[in-house]
């Protein structure tokens, strides 16, 4: 893939793992990626190496750091990655396929899409630790009986 990346081809494949629903569905959406051609952007979604758990990984970019290192984001994550240098970069994402259909980052739909996740996340964080809350105080209920 690496060999294709260089030589200015472009790679896809179907990538595993939740942490980038709603946009990319385990196992079922596919992933067109292209060589970075320099500093990512925000909300850019970038393939990358993980050294700490020597993993792939696909996520966000939500962020960077005085150092020039990026803060990463899995759409459907709220633990942010911290420390990911431009060397671990491998690739970007340019368009995903989903049920045939080919949907370019470069589309209003999608950049709408980038927007209303940007500003729609710290409500969805919320959220989700409420929730998560009420059902460990419904779950100790249930257990005393």
């Amino acid at each position: 893939m690496k060999e294709q990346l260089d030589n200015g081809k472009t790679v896809s494949f179907v990538p595993k793992g939740n942490s980038m629903l709603p946009m990319l569905r385990n196992g079922k959406d596919m992933v067109m990626l292209k060589k970075s051609d320099g500093k990512l952007h925000l909300s850019d979604v970038a393939f990358y190496y993980r050294r700490e758990t020597d993993s792939y990984v696909i996520h966000r970019v939500v962020g960077f750091q005085k150092d020039g290192s990026y803060i990463m984001l899995g759409d459907n994550n709220v633990q942010k990655e911290y420390n990911i240098r431009p060397e671990d970069i491998i690739a970007v994402v340019t368009a995903f396929y989903r049920n045939g259909k080919m949907h370019k980052v470069t589309d209003f739909s999608y950049r709408l899409y980038c927007d209303v996740l940007f500003y729609y996340r710290p409500a969805r964080n919320l959220y989700r630790r409420t929730r998560a809350k009420a059902a460990r105080i419904i779950k100790r209920k249930n257990k005393r009986g």
